[in-house]
């Protein structure tokens, strides 16, 4: 019997997508595809690798507007945004393309007399790539590209809640000539994403999901003595010093905290503001939030969707009332968005202050639309607070004094550090996260280094 799952769209409830799960056969079928496939593939030139992974992102933007669409109706993110993310895919898609060559290229030692010694990167194997539905394509593209132009294979278990994303990753390649089996994918269950990780087949497990699920994925990997990267939750801060332009830190902070509906790993969910410019900075911040409308995805006007199901909503609904409960003032009338409903994944964006971090808005993931603001009264103050979390993913500072801010960012305990910036991934550099924000390296020239093994040769010359 064939089992089946469902994708109920944010939008308005309804059935959006209906595939077959994977069966037993299948997998392993695309398990055997995979391994045999990615011999013949690690023999083609780095040239034509990087050649075909170039067509897939032209296909992409070509085809904009139709995943933009998709994208709305499965996760929610409001149209007038949904078609910036294949922007996003093709930035960071053609970085690690230009990177490949000197990322990928043998490490050649100084001369020994009598010897010939130099290190090449040879590709894992078989690379399953566990992908999410926040940011559906980007989390994606971030293992998918260099593990191809490494010379793997890729296994795609996409989220439930977007597998078109999928499916249109596959037709993107198979457009651009990727040989078959190259790459694949598979809509699985929980357990068949196990039994995935498990197999012998699989050389390494890249993983963009919650903190929970990412310990389930090590667990079902331990013993195989295989990489895996986990990209996993976030609680950043931001600290607005006193000497900050406020205009911009307002606009870029709340952007960073209220973009996809704050449902990003590295958005904001955490505010401190020096006291000297507190209450101009949250009178900026809460005149902003006032601006948005909260309404369905794909109507043109709307700049703030429903979270991706009403589980998500209630859960930061709960977090809300609860620090209101303990003392936190809110300073957004639900009432002004009509659509927010109990009940329903649509909720009003929501700033609280006389927030503190025995609450639970301060100190757990809420992966919506609410933050907190602090007052402190010095730096001290702030990278106690900054660091005083179970994860560190992104931490921005907001100051005209770059040095300054270079010399504090230096204290903070995480793996992005912003000054005037936040929510963001230049593909130049190394993504990366401490704590419960997981662990390994995706993007850059370090992005390659998990995604193949240094085999070293060291050859004697005779005479």
């Amino acid at each position: 019997m064939t089992r089946m799952q469902q994708t109920i769209s944010p939008v308005d409830g309804s059935v959006y997508v209906t595939r077959p799960l994977a069966s037993g056969d299948e997998i392993q079928q695309a398990l055997t595809l995979a391994k045999s496939a990615q011999k013949n593939w690690a023999s083609v030139a780095l040239a034509e690798r990087q050649a075909i992974c170039s067509k897939a992102v032209d296909w992409f933007e070509a085809n904009k507007a139709e995943i933009g669409q998709e994208i709305c109706w499965q996760m929610g993110r409001p149209i007038r945004y949904a078609q910036g993310e294949i922007a996003g895919l093709a930035e960071r898609a053609r970085h690690m393309i230009a990177e490949s060559e000197a990322a990928l290229a043998p490490i050649t030692l100084p001369d020994k007399p009598g010897f010939s010694r130099y290190i090449t990167r040879e590709p894992v194997g078989v690379v399953a790539v566990i992908a999410p539905w926040n940011y559906p394509y980007l989390t994606a593209i971030n293992s998918i590209v260099p593990a191809l132009l490494a010379g793997n294979s890729v296994i795609l278990k996409h989220s439930a809640q977007t597998p078109l994303c999928a499916e249109r990753l596959k037709a993107a390649f198979d457009a651009a000539g990727l040989p078959e089996g190259v790459f694949q994918f598979l809509h699985l269950s929980h357990e068949d994403t196990t039994q995935l990780i498990q197999s012998d087949a699989v050389n390494h497990v890249a993983f963009t999901g919650s903190v929970p699920a990412g310990a389930q994925v090590e667990q079902a990997a331990a013993g195989r003595f295989i990489g895996v990267g986990l990209e996993l939750g976030g609680k950043d801060p931001a600290y607005v010093r006193e000497d900050a332009d406020l205009d911009d830190a307002a606009d870029t902070v709340i952007d960073g905290a209220f973009f996809n509906s704050g449902q990003s790993c590295c958005g904001i969910e955490r505010i401190y503001v020096h006291a000297s410019v507190y209450d101009a900075f949250v009178a900026k911040a809460v005149a902003i939030v006032r601006q948005y409308q909260l309404g369905r995805p794909d109507e043109p006007d709307t700049t703030l969707g429903p979270l991706v199901r009403t589980r998500a909503a209630d859960f930061v609904r709960g977090q809300i009332e609860e620090a209101i409960a303990q003392g936190a003032v809110a300073h957004i009338d639900e009432q002004a968005f009509p659509l927010s409903q109990a009940g329903t994944p649509y909720l009003a964006p929501q700033i609280l202050t006389k927030v503190d971090h025995s609450m639970r808005v301060m100190h757990e993931e809420s992966f919506g639309p609410v933050v907190g603001i602090m007052k402190v009264s010095s730096d001290e103050e702030a990278i106690a607070l900054m660091n005083d979390s179970d994860f560190g993913l992104t931490a921005s500072i907001f100051t005209r004094d770059i040095e300054r801010g270079i010399a504090l960012g230096q204290q903070v305990e995480t793996g992005t550090f912003f000054i005037n910036r936040c929510d963001y991934l230049d593909p130049a550099l190394a993504w990366t996260g401490v704590k419960q924000s997981g662990r390994g390296c995706t993007l850059s020239a370090l992005g390659f280094a998990a995604l193949t093994r240094p085999k070293s040769f060291h050859i004697k010359t005779l005479a």
